[in-house]
């Protein structure tokens, strides 16, 4: 037979207050719709390749989201509603995604960044990128110089593709990316 204490402790750490799972599921929902807003605003750099301080922000990131969402005292139950929660938001939003009206307002565009050997200056601020990350995805495409980049372009996941100068380009694919323009004068 278990001891009383240790059933009601167990008790206490593994479930929730049904008043409780309202704010659980509220929570959940702000923290989700807090981060779209803040990707929307920052730009889809905060997706790219992370460096070291990067992924210790990501980290903060999710301890204070988890934290938001299951509250105090953190259970168990707490934490499979919030997660259930946001997995639901997911698969909302990732089936919203799929109609073409709502894919750029939730997914963003892709954008010229660099065209021609030349970066393009004002595109770096749009979209929150360095000289630097444009350097090193030159060097990863394996290329010697910027002469060699007929476009590099950031992608909606935070990805930079790079195309190499004097390669034939379909124009179907830059459909909807922000700053052709800078491609085909």
């Amino acid at each position: 037979m278990l001891n009383p204490h240790f059933r009601d402790v167990m008790l206490e750490q593994l479930t929730i207050d049904p008043w409780r799972i309202p704010v659980v599921v509220l929570s959940a929902v702000g923290t989700y719709i807090g981060f779209l807003v803040l990707v929307k605003i920052f730009g889809t750099r905060v997706l790219a390749k992370m460096t070291a301080f990067d992924a210790v922000v990501l980290v903060m990131f999710g301890a204070v989201a988890g934290r938001v969402t299951i509250g105090h005292p953190p259970t168990l139950a707490a934490g499979l509603i919030g997660l259930s929660t946001l997995m639901l938001l997911e698969a909302t939003f990732g089936q919203i995604r799929r109609f073409s009206r709502f894919q750029h307002t939730l997914n963003g565009r892709s954008q010229v960044v660099m065209a021609h050997g030349e970066i393009i200056a004002e595109q770096l601020r749009k979209t929150r990128l360095s000289y630097s990350d444009v350097r090193l995805a030159v060097r990863r495409a394996g290329l010697a110089s910027l002469s060699q980049v007929q476009c590099m372009i950031l992608e909606p996941t935070g990805d930079l593709s790079v195309i190499r100068e004097g390669v034939p380009m379909d124009p179907g694919l830059l459909k909807n990316v922000a700053g052709v323009e800078y491609i085909y004068p």
